[in-house]
């Protein structure tokens, strides 16, 4: 088994680490030897049972797991101080033999990966899972051709050049990246490998009996590339056409901030419910809804990069979605598979209704939203995708015949 390095600045206790971290690596694992370095925050390490049994599912798969704690602020130092103790880290596994590909998950990781890839031969894989300086920017916490953002971009630059592989969420980024780097682009290997789900843990969910329709939302809403304005728009014209209409706003966000945005009159009250599920939770919370909401900065180029987890799950829970173009691949899947509408503005939420409604009196929908989960999203041909770029890279190469 080939030893195996995987750097990731997310957490494995969290939600994002359950579903595209150690999803992967379970599959992964298999053949390689796998080292993993997150990082945790002190609100998950404090919930002991859930980092017993993540410890446990590690040593059954043979994945040597090494937490360390995520430390956000101060605001630039932080990163910088956790980019110098994590090529440490890495450079200690390179030279003891504990490494011979580094998994680079996003920016950060790939820095120290390609440090480490100077300092020993080792390769590395860019995951980029985004278009991070661009996303930073759209969330207002990047200038452009500021000092910081030059800097990220030389990191982008410089790990698309020399990365063994490099992984994308979309087709969409993919062509971006060519025109912004012909050069670095023009021999390197590139996967394009959209955010999966495990679709034997998110299932179609039985038939309901009738009752109040449910609208659901996932994840972060407050994180500055979420369209809070869009999706208060659509709440209210939601709850003024249904007066039995539920809303459950699935996220680890702060649920006061959350509810001023959505509901500053309290006219919803108990309708509107706001609140974390664990990651085993998860599929029945998605399950619990009728129809899934998402809007993104789209438009911004930093969208290009974006996949949303949440997509694959709904999906794959074959509830359809209401969506907006410009993220990613996502107008795309809508399209293609008919499992959503696009909203194309706040002021166009009651033209939304009206398509949704057409849309769900379809009985074919769930059957064609699972289909197209399967198809797009599935996370044993994500796995399938990881195991042949690493193999690719790993290969001996050929020797020249001198006869």
């Amino acid at each position: 088994m080939t030893p195996t390095l995987y750097l990731t600045r997310n957490g494995l206790l969290e939600p994002l680490g359950q579903s595209q971290v150690l999803a992967y690596l379970r599959g992964l694992s298999r053949d390689h030897r796998i080292t993993l370095i997150t990082r945790e925050k002190d609100e998950d390490w404090a919930d002991a049972e859930s980092v017993a049994r993540v410890r446990a599912e590690c040593l059954a798969l043979g994945i040597d797991w090494r937490p360390r704690p995520f430390r956000p602020r101060p605001r630039f130092i932080a990163p910088a101080l956790d980019l110098i103790s994590m090529t440490h880290e890495v450079w200690r596994a390179a030279r003891d033999g504990r490494a011979q590909l580094v998994h680079a998950r996003s920016y950060i990781p790939a820095a120290v990966a390609w440090v480490v890839w100077r300092m020993t031969g080792v390769p590395f894989i860019f995951d980029m899972r985004a278009l991070w300086p661009e996303e930073l920017i759209t969330a207002g916490r990047l200038q452009r051709g500021s000092w910081l953002y030059r800097r990220i971009v030389a990191v982008e630059r410089a790990c698309l050049r020399d990365a063994a592989g490099v992984v994308s969420l979309t087709q969409a980024a993919v062509a971006h990246l060519h025109k912004v780097y012909p050069a670095e682009m023009a021999s390197q290997r590139v996967t394009v490998i959209p955010t999966c789900a495990d679709l034997e843990r998110f299932l179609p969910r039985a038939p309901v009996p009738p009752a109040p329709r449910v609208y659901g939302c996932i994840g972060t809403v407050l994180s500055g590339w979420f369209r809070l304005d869009w999706l208060a728009a659509f709440i209210a014209a939601a709850a003024e056409r249904d007066g039995t209409a539920q809303f459950d706003i699935v996220t680890r966000d702060d649920a006061v901030q959350v509810r001023a945005a959505l509901d500053p009159d309290g006219a919803l009250g108990a309708r509107l419910t706001i609140g974390p599920r664990a990651p085993a939770d998860m599929p029945a919370a998605v399950a619990g809804h009728d129809v899934s909401v998402m809007f993104y900065a789209g438009g911004e180029v930093s969208e290009l990069g974006r996949s949303p987890t949440r997509m694959a799950e709904v999906l794959g829970t074959a509830i359809p979605v209401v969506a907006n173009a410009g993220v990613g691949d996502v107008a795309r899947i809508v399209q293609d598979h008919r499992v959503g509408v696009l909203a194309t503005g706040p002021e166009t939420m009651t033209q939304t209704l009206d398509e949704l409604d057409h849309l769900l009196a379809d009985a074919d929908l769930p059957a064609r939203c699972r289909a197209a989960a399967e198809a797009v999203f599935s996370l044993e041909a994500g796995t399938r995708d990881y195991r042949a770029l690493y193999a690719e890279i790993l290969a001996p190469a050929p020797q020249n015949d001198l006869r």
